[in-house]
């Protein structure tokens, strides 16, 4: 349990943490930077604020924090890497003094792990990264990680075997892209130098695994860097290991012309000549055909394992993707099947009570109202009752056998309206028909023979001998056509005015009966308003009424079913039945008529 003298600080970030909610925790555990910066390392102070920080289980919310997807969080990888950064810082000189076998073999290979985990998701956002600002951020935060790791693996030297028998340093290790490689061979180094046996603490399959990825980018690629650090890391295994340099020459035999054709003259030949130096000690003096052939089909199978590894590996998170995303889809189908089980619970529970608060309202009032009613009454009130409820019974019985015969019906009844249409329609057509066929065509005469055109002109000139027209002077056609004038002057100034008195009498007509349908409708004058005034007052305002009636009936008409018209293709476009009018309108007057 923490101590009561605890750092105030550290105290009060635990309680922070504590009560904050998760996406804050992050953030929040970056003051433990501040804190373990103040005191000096290595002091007794430093040591009590990390003992502090290990009671109150803030390296263990690091941890929990390190695992999570950084991508949508606030402050993103960075703050992901200065938290690796931290608790690398609070667990070295950290000494344990109760419950000492958790620490050191629960609580520091954990963290480990996270570390590496860590790693291994920058390392993929790096590569997959295509700015050359987000990949040098990425591999920033990257070497902040491996620089934690070796830190810790420093100041705890039993963390390096645990170090390079994870799964996650062999697949950070085994990568093709040359900046992160180079920082994970200066990562091995940094564990050979810190623990020079740790080849021989680990398993031969781990031993193996580093060993032939160290010989993979010494004959795969080009790089000086790379051939460098590869080199180095060699000879380091090489002068710790004694029994490793057997293990060099016998499993890679093909191993010293490799360093010798194409390492030689890169700008690191010191190191290529101790190396090769130390495996041609080991050689033995007769090299016959079948050790050259097993040298060749080690190095083949080594370059072979390293590209399945490598192919696995790339594999990988495109299965765990797929996995995690089905996964989430079940999850998120059981919750809305659940969520809609609560809400129909809940639905049925809302109704039945419902029920009963309508049962019971209903007989309270019941016997409120015999309380009410005098003892001579209730046998008759009772029997009201009955009475009201057998009609009541019996009128819903009713509406439902009707219903229930109006569905059996429906189909019929379409049918047969839909033979009334038809048949209005087809008879329209016909009648129309029938009109077209009175009115004969017109034919072109038949063209008269010379014989009939000379029989018929002698006829025009016989009738003109006979009715010769009458000689009239010029003076007395000029006085004919004059009068002719004046008459037809006459007459169209007399039909014009005949026209305007006509329309005068048509519009006074129209008014009475607008008036006639006003007063039929108005109220009486106990009940009369300002607004009924302004109805007799104005003219306008009926008018008006008027003509939006008729454009609504207009409007509806236009909208009406196509069944409804079936029979109006053979009508005018801008013609509406007088029927239709009549039935929206009734008895309202519209242009003059009643």
């Amino acid at each position: 349990f923490p101590m009561a003298s605890a750092d105030p600080r550290v105290l009060a970030l635990a309680a922070q943490v504590t009560e904050s909610r998760e996406q804050d925790i992050p953030l929040l555990l970056l003051k433990l930077k501040g804190i373990l910066n103040n005191a000096s390392l290595g002091c007794e102070e430093s040591k009590k604020i990390k003992q502090d920080i290990y009671d109150y289980d803030l390296p263990r919310y690091c941890m929990l924090v390190l695992r999570q997807d950084h991508s949508r969080r606030r402050g993103g990888w960075a703050t992901a890497a200065q938290l690796a950064e931290i608790l690398s810082h609070c667990c070295v000189g950290l000494e344990v003094k109760e419950d000492p076998e958790e620490f050191y073999k629960k609580f520091l290979p954990s963290a480990i792990d996270n570390l590496l985990l860590l790693g291994r998701r920058l390392q993929a956002r790096f590569i997959r990264a295509i700015k050359d600002g987000e990949k040098q951020d990425f591999l920033h935060w990257f070497q902040t990680v491996t620089d934690a790791i070796c830190w810790l693996f420093g100041g705890h030297i039993q963390l390096a075997a645990c170090v390079l028998q994870n799964d996650h340093f062999l697949q950070l290790f085994i990568t093709d892209d040359v900046e992160t490689a180079i920082i994970m061979m200066s990562v091995l180094h940094n564990i050979l130098r810190v623990n020079s046996s740790v080849l021989l603490q680990v398993d031969e399959e781990t031993l193996h695994s580093v060993l032939d990825e160290l010989v993979y980018k010494l004959s795969s690629t080009t790089n000086p860097v790379l051939g460098n650090a590869a080199t180095k890391l060699l000879l380091l295994v090489a002068k710790f290991c004694k029994q490793l340099v057997k293990l060099l020459g016998a499993r890679y035999k093909g191993l010293k012309g490799l360093l010798s054709k194409q390492w030689t003259g890169k700008g690191f030949d010191r190191d290529l000549g101790q190396l090769l130096d130390l495996l041609y000690l080991e050689q033995s003096s007769g090299k016959g055909e079948m050790q050259r052939q097993h040298q060749a089909a080690c190095i083949i199978q080594a370059v072979w394992r390293g590209f399945q590894t490598r192919k696995r590996l790339k594999k990988l998170p495109q299965a765990v993707t797929t996995l995690q995303r089905s996964f989430r889809a079940k999850r998120e189908q059981e919750l809305q099947h659940l969520k809609k089980q609560k809400e129909d619970e809940a639905l049925k529970l809302q109704m039945q009570l419902q029920r009963q608060r309508a049962m019971r309202l209903f007989h309270e009032r019941q016997l409120a109202l015999l309380e009410i009613i005098h003892a001579s009454q209730v046998n008759k009130y009772m029997e009201e009752i009955e009475g009201k409820s057998a009609l009541t019974i019996q009128r819903f019985w009713r509406g439902y056998r009707a219903r229930r015969n109006f569905i059996q019906q429906r189909q019929s009844l379409k049918e047969y309206k839909a033979a009334v249409i038809i048949q209005r329609a087809a008879c329209k057509f016909l009648e129309k028909r029938r009109r077209r066929r009175c009115l004969s065509p017109w034919k072109d005469p038949k063209r008269l023979t010379d014989e009939q055109r000379l029989a018929l002109q002698q006829k025009v000139d016989d009738y003109i001998k006979l009715h010769p027209a009458p000689q009239m002077s010029e003076e007395m056609s000029k006085e004919l056509h004059t009068q002719a004038q004046e008459k037809l002057a006459q007459f169209l100034l007399r039909r014009k005015l005949d026209q305007r008195a006509a329309q005068r009498r048509e519009a006074l007509l129209a008014q009475v009966n607008t008036d006639v349908e006003l007063l039929m409708n108005a109220p009486g004058l106990a009940e009369t308003t300002e607004k009924d005034l302004d109805v007799f007052m104005s003219r306008s305002i009926p008018v008006a009424t008027k003509a939006r009636q008729s454009h609504n009936t207009m409007l509806k008409y236009t909208h009406w079913p196509w069944w409804k018209k079936l029979g109006d293709e053979f009508m005018e476009d801008d013609v509406i039945p007088d029927d239709a009018l009549n039935a929206e309108l009734g008895t309202l007057f519209i242009g003059g008529k009643k």
